[in-house]
């Protein structure tokens, strides 16, 4: 009698069986392993649950196929699974994830490992055919490339949104470098070494500020972008990480109030342009001038002046002034 225990269930032919048709098993044999070697397409969720699919025993079936791409006859409403079976056979897959409801499915054998393939993903997986313990294995996890590796698609995507530390490691022969996602941070760090947070150089966080603790060298002069802040029911309100370089023309008598998100050494300036009509400014205790007194702010129209300060953990020292100056 016949059997099919092989990994593409193709049929053995038992000794001394099919006198004068050995010959059809065999060429069926030799297509299904041509099968075995192409692409395929399959319809494996025909409801909106999970499914099976089950390699058929010396005939055509696409779970046979070497690229299986997995379509539903349905939407899919949840993350679900497809088992493979028999669970008895150790192949390798690349699974296309085609199904309609933009949901993950799951690829399983046994009660091993399985391998979740997001909609629209490509994974190539290999069964280890274990029996009821069975496990799918993601066959490119630890994926080490000998040489250049190229990407001509437009998007490069690392993680897979839990929480996890996520990086590009740089190996060097003397010196490491990394370029990562500080997930706890929520920050994007590039470093020294191979561990994310350890030895940054530059960490931008969710507010796109940027941090560089050890020393910057430009090669030509700084700019730092000018942002203009303004008043509201007689108070200026500053934030001195946002807006470091600040502009404000006068709209009403208004007093600068104790600039937010202040950092000991930081320095911050202000240029107060007057319009056609001159309002009076004031300023908050926190801001320090010589001889702790407050400047009068040029009461002329169309008239500016310039302010700048820094901050000692505890007042905005001022820094330097000018007054009176024309607009144009």
């Amino acid at each position: 009698m016949a059997t099919y225990v092989n990994n593409l269930r193709l049929k053995e032919i038992a000794t001394g069986d099919e006198s004068g048709t050995w010959g059809t098993s065999t060429n069926t044999n030799l297509e299904l392993i041509g099968e075995a070697l192409g692409y395929s397409t399959e319809a494996s969720f025909g409801s909106d649950a999970d499914a099976t699919t089950t390699i058929a025993d010396g005939s055509a079936d696409p779970a046979r196929a070497l690229y299986l791409k997995v379509t539903s006859g349905v939407s899919l409403t949840a993350t679900r699974t497809l088992t493979i079976a028999p669970n008895t056979v150790s192949k390798v897959w690349i699974i296309e994830n085609a199904t309609t409801g933009s949901q993950s499915i799951n690829i399983s054998q046994g009660s091993g490992a399985n391998v979740t393939v997001p909609n629209g993903g490509v994974k190539i997986i290999y069964t280890d055919g274990a029996g009821a313990g069975a496990a799918v294995v993601d066959a490119l996890t630890d994926l080490s490339v000998a040489d250049s590796l190229t990407l001509q698609g437009p998007t490069l995507t690392i993680g897979d949104a839990t929480a996890e530390d996520t990086k590009i490691v740089f190996d060097g022969n003397a010196q490491d470098y990394y370029v990562g996602l500080d997930d706890s941070a929520d920050d994007l760090v590039i470093g020294l070494g191979s561990t994310v947070g350890t030895t940054p150089a530059i960490s931008v966080d969710e507010n796109q500020f940027v941090t560089m603790p050890k020393k910057v060298t430009a090669s030509t002069s700084a700019n730092i972008s000018q942002v203009a802040i303004t008043s509201s029911s007689n108070a200026v309100a500053w934030d001195a990480q946002a807006a470091a370089n600040a502009f404000y023309s006068t709209t009403e008598n208004t007093t600068f109030s104790a600039p937010t998100n202040a950092v000991e050494g930081a320095i911050i300036s202000v240029e107060i342009a007057q319009g056609g009509t001159a309002y009076t400014v004031a300023w908050n205790t926190v801001f320090e001038f010589a001889a702790s007194t407050a400047p009068t702010v040029t009461a002329t129209a169309n008239k500016t002046d310039i302010f700048s300060f820094r901050y000692n953990g505890s007042v905005w020292q001022e820094i330097g002034r000018v007054q009176n100056l024309a607009q144009t």
